[in-house]
């Protein structure tokens, strides 16, 4: 069975406007989590709980999307 793998992570934005942090130092990591469905749960809970500060921002990052199983891997992820 194939992982896929999904992060929740948000913070306040510059401008709401766009997608630049304020302080990338301050993200949010929500967490990781093995689907979507608890992922988006995780990503409205916190998207609910921040909806006073227009500048408050959660996303999802799809982090299965990111990687091609049928890539040969990079020499970083070759080392032990």
């Amino acid at each position: 069975m194939v992982q896929r793998l999904h992060l929740v992570f948000g913070g306040e934005l510059v401008d709401p406007q766009k997608n630049q942090f304020k302080n990338v130092d301050d993200i949010h990591i929500v967490g990781m989590f093995p689907n979507y469905d608890s992922a988006y749960a995780a990503w409205k809970a916190e998207a609910q709980r921040t909806v006073d500060n227009a500048h408050m921002r959660y996303f999802i990052a799809h982090l299965h999307r990111l990687r091609d199983e049928e890539t040969q891997a990079s020499a970083t992820e070759e080392l032990e």
